[in-house]
């Protein structure tokens, strides 16, 4: 990310918006709404003074899917790039009562502008690549698992930012109910995956960040306990089933081939686990400190929109549609796609599937710069 920022060729429009795309393959006039943040990008060097003093504390963090919160001006999160800090315009108080400017006051570089207004920038460009990646399924709505009525109930990317050294408990798995220490995790595969009543496509990563998961909890705590609760573990790329292996011989990851029926819980908020043991055909329950769901991963938010408004196609699932004449290739000519916005992917798929289409979209702009000469 820092190579990004710093490149002389490359310009970074972060908190920006695609509005409309028009033209064809090697002459595409993009027209983008540049957020205002309030902060003047230019001069803004991080340094946190505004924020440490913002009276406005009551935010709900969505980088750390709100487990915390945050004040109304705030970097997106640490090691973010560009770091800039942005001003909350619903949640600022300034904005909200016309009081307060605490930020200005106290930002030595001066780089707090109220009056900064949205920028409309038309860009003329050769190729386009689509790369949205993915957002997750609601578990909510899958009441048997108890996520929003059991406390100790979470999901993945939940967990992630619990885990995490820079999360809102400094790394600790504290559990939600009474901050104690998750001694016994369960880890629910397919949530909302591979169901037709919500999506009936396995989400491809699940498994394997699951057993990632467990492996740190129990790095950071030797005594911890995990249950990864499966149908079946599609480990399928490389060298992928041995990291499964080694999850059982040297983090001693309890595998449970079981289809979890439902999620309840006992005097003390712990959660029960009850499932089909599918390899004894009995049903059985597990009481355990916290249950952590691989909830579904579905295409990302106003995906649908930006697909007309670019003219590709979308599959019936919603993704990207992509494949002919190669790969990363969309119903537009010049337009292209890579990662879990065109089906769930893991890093290296997704890696390998960026530079195939960097090479298409290079290849678009070279022939424009030759005709050109020509």
């Amino acid at each position: 990310m820092l190579d990004v920022g710093r490149h002389p060729n490359i310009n970074m429009l972060a908190y920006s918006e695609v509005k409309e795309v028009n033209g064809e393959v090697g002459n595409f006039t993009v027209k983008i709404n540049k957020k205002a943040r309030y902060v003047k990008e230019e001069v803004c060097n991080a340094c946190g003074d505004c924020i440490a003093k913002c009276p406005m504390k009551k935010v709900p963090d969505e980088f750390d899917m709100k487990l915390r919160n945050r004040k109304a001006i705030y970097l997106y999160f640490s090691q973010g790039i560009p770091a800039i800090a942005t001003i909350d315009k619903e949640h600022c108080i300034y904005f909200q009562t016309g009081k307060c400017r605490v930020c200005e006051k106290f930002c030595q570089k001066g780089a707090i502008d109220f009056e900064q207004q949205d920028q409309t920038l038309n860009l003329n460009v050769g190729a386009v690549i689509l790369a949205t990646g993915f957002d997750l399924l609601d578990p909510s709505g899958l009441t048997q698992y108890g996520y929003g009525r059991i406390k100790n109930v979470i999901t993945g990317l939940e967990y992630e930012r619990l885990i995490n050294a820079t999360g809102p408990t400094g790394g600790h798995l504290l559990r939600r109910s009474d901050e104690k220490s998750a001694k016994r995790v369960a880890y629910l595969q397919c949530i909302g995956s591979r169901d037709l009543n919500n999506c009936s496509y396995c989400s491809h990563v699940c498994c394997m960040y699951s057993i990632k998961d467990a492996m740190l909890a129990k790095e950071h705590d030797p005594d911890s306990v995990s249950y990864i609760f499966h149908t079946d573990l599609r480990n399928v790329g490389k060298w992928f089933q041995k990291y499964e292996i080694r999850g059982k011989e040297e983090y001693g990851i309890n595998f449970i081939r079981g289809r979890v029926a439902e999620i309840t819980e006992d005097e003390e908020q712990n959660p029960i686990v009850w499932y089909e043991d599918t390899n004894t055909h009995e049903v059985r329950s597990r009481t355990v400190d916290m249950v952590v769901l691989a909830t579904a991963a579905i295409p990302s938010k106003g995906i649908k929109e930006l697909a007309k408004l670019v003219g590709v196609k979308t599959d019936e699932y919603g993704f990207i549609k992509t494949g002919l004449p190669f790969p990363t290739d969309t119903s537009v000519a010049g337009v292209f796609a890579c990662g879990f916005c065109i089906a769930p992917a893991d890093i290296p798929e997704s890696v390998a599937q960026a530079s195939a289409a960097a090479s298409r979209a290079a290849e678009v702009v070279f022939a424009r710069k030759a005709k050109k000469r020509a």
